[in-house]
């Protein structure tokens, strides 16, 4: 990476945005392909308006290798080079910005809507028409035998909407374009001006499955721009309700991977764990999705000696049963002839696309933000990173249980560490004006990364939130290139990506 090109950015650390560099356009593409292409990937792509009508680019990249963020920017008019023909992770973010602020990455290969609104900026024209999800412009295969199965937007199951239109010949799926954006909410948009009293309710619900991972990178944010700092007690609390969130979607998800194969022991067994999971979340907050718990400078409740034991011997029975309903499908041929050789995905396809989560670890890549960029108690009790090499569906579910695993010894270990109630709050100050900081967090799902810009007053000028699914989405696209299109619902659910936190 040139030094003179990036700005570097301590996780956990402000800076003030005046020293970001301001390059050209070109040297901004050149810089960020560069880097990219030496390891390093996108952690958040964006833009937001700057002086004289123009849009400033601003890339945040991560070094997993060296747990190092950097960032650039640059000037952009009504049209840029296109990053994504030499940087397929561009891909998806490029969009993004085509459609909020109405410019052209020229030479995108496949540039259409994601969340289908009109520009953000008043008076600029839309790079493409709007005429709303389903109503899109699609990739076509033609050719005999060749036809089209459009699955969605509303599905037989209780899930959130998205659309699939597979390419087909016979039963082998050539292509599979995913289309999003039937529920987009705009909750970035609603956080300028903040951070007031509705902005953790707000980030709260970006996703729900991954509340207490998103408010711990709000609350990362707020304490990183007031310098303020947290008691040990409190950091721990945090850490045990993100794996308690990880243990209750990894049961859920191994129990819907069970019932997608038509293996009902399992499927049967982990939906009742997954809420034995969730009510231990529930013993620290009052409800199980851990909403209330985090908040900017600690935790808002109290976990008295009575809670830790109570924690102590559920966490025992949930592990003893956990163990015994996911064993049975390493045991079973039937379930192990699906699940192998299944939606394979390589390691260089998986970094090229700058996938996260479970199904960059199922690829054989070390990347886990609690390894690579440990905040608060990670940094002084690490959870091995859980991988496997096939990058089939079979390793997604296999890299969950070692997670599953790692998450309870964690938990085991730190509960000892609180005594007799940790309520908690670190004294917050005003927020640094004119600065700029990035948090990560290893959410279920994968990395969650919060970037927020201040103005001159300390509130927040720009907020970007990149759900993991945000990178994962074509991924699970390219998984299922080669794949009969009846394994489509397993495929999917071993991604299990989130609509609402792409639809932000």
């Amino acid at each position: 990476m040139n030094e003179k090109s990036f700005l570097p950015l301590v996780h956990g650390e402000s800076v003030q945005r005046a020293a970001i560099p301001r390059l050209t356009v070109p040297s901004f593409r050149a810089a960020v392909i560069e880097a990219v292409s030496r390891g390093n990937r996108i952690a958040a792509f964006f833009g937001h308006p700057a002086e004289n009508n123009l849009v400033e680019l601003i890339a945040v990249l991560a070094d997993d290798a060296r747990g190092a963020l950097a960032t650039t920017s640059a000037l952009a008019a009504e049209t840029y080079p296109a990053l994504t023909p030499d940087c397929p992770q561009a891909h998806w973010f490029e969009r993004e910005i085509a459609e909020q602020w109405a410019i052209t990455p020229t030479g995108h290969p496949w540039l259409k809507p994601i969340r289908f609104h009109a520009p953000y900026s008043a008076g600029r024209k839309p790079c493409f028409p709007l005429a709303g999800p389903g109503l899109a412009d699609y990739f076509q295969v033609e050719g005999e035998e060749v036809h089209e199965v459009a699955v969605g937007p509303v599905h037989a199951g209780i899930i959130e909407p998205g659309h699939f239109r597979f390419q087909c010949h016979g039963e082998n799926v050539l292509h599979l374009e995913i289309e999003l954006g039937y529920q987009h909410r705009g909750i970035e948009r609603r956080l300028r001006k903040a951070p007031d009293k509705k902005t953790i309710h707000y980030i709260e619900t970006a996703a729900g499955d991954s509340t207490v991972a998103h408010a711990t990178a709000y609350c990362n944010v707020l304490e990183s721009l007031s310098s303020a700092r947290l008691t040990a007690a409190v950091q721990i609390v945090r850490a045990i309700a993100l794996e308690l969130e990880r243990l209750a979607n990894h049961a859920g998800d191994l129990g819907a991977m069970a019932g997608d194969v038509g293996f009902l022991p399992t499927a049967a067994y982990c939906g009742r764990i997954r809420g034995d999971w969730l009510n231990m979340t529930a013993m620290l907050c009052g409800n199980r999705f851990g909403r209330g718990l985090i908040r900017p400078g600690g935790a808002d409740y109290a976990l008295g000696d009575a809670v830790i034991t109570e924690l102590k011997s559920k966490l025992d029975a949930a592990e003893r049963d956990t163990a015994g309903a996911v064993e049975l499908l390493w045991q079973s041929g039937s379930v192990m002839a699906r699940f192998e050789e299944t939606g394979v995905l390589n390691a260089h396809e998986a970094a090229a696309l700058g996938l996260v989560g479970p199904p960059a670890r199922a690829c054989g890549i070390t990347r886990d933000v609690r390894q690579d960029f440990p905040s608060g108690i990670f940094r002084y009790a690490q959870i091995p990173v859980s991988t496997w090499q096939s990058g089939d569906v079979f390793a997604r579910a296999f890299v969950r249980w070692l997670e599953i695993q790692r998450s309870i010894a964690f938990i085991r270990e730190q509960l000892p560490m609180l005594g007799g109630g940790v309520k908690n709050s670190a004294v917050m100050a005003p927020l640094r004006p004119d600065a700029i900081t990035a948090a990560l967090v290893e959410g279920w799902r994968g990395e969650i990364c919060h970037v927020a810009l201040t103005d001159s007053e300390g509130c927040f000028e720009h907020y970007k939130i990149v759900d993991p699914s945000f990178h994962n989405w074509f991924g699970l696209a390219l998984a299922m290139r080669r794949e009969q299109i009846s394994d489509f619902p397993l495929c999917n659910k071993s991604f299990n990506l989130s609509y609402c936190g792409h639809d932000l």
